[in-house]
């Protein structure tokens, strides 16, 4: 894997890590944003819809529109990876306990 692999999969797994996270597994393109930032992926909005289609296309989560916003909603192939149950590819597998 190559680091531009590397990195989108480290982008895909902190974004299911971080839509596990929240009470109704969801969270609009722009919070995802903030939150990739924090962790050092300062990407742009393309970037970050385009991550988000490939999770779609793994059945990880479901997009919807709002106006002009993508929301994605955490799916059960999206939690058992993130829980360690089964493995996405393209998604960095998360930490023991992390």
């Amino acid at each position: 894997m190559n680091y531009k692999e590397h990195a989108a999969a480290d982008c895909r797994l902190i974004i299911l890590k971080v839509l596990a996270q929240e009470a109704d597994h969801r969270l609009n393109e722009t919070m995802l944003s903030h939150v990739l930032e924090t962790f050092g992926h300062s990407k742009s909005r393309e970037y970050i819809r385009q991550q988000l289609t490939r999770l779609e296309e793994l059945s990880a989560i479901q997009i919807t529109e709002a106006g002009s916003i993508k929301v994605a909603e955490l799916l059960r192939a999206g939690l058992d990876h993130v829980e360690r149950r089964s493995f996405l590819e393209g998604v960095l597998k998360p930490s023991i306990g992390g």
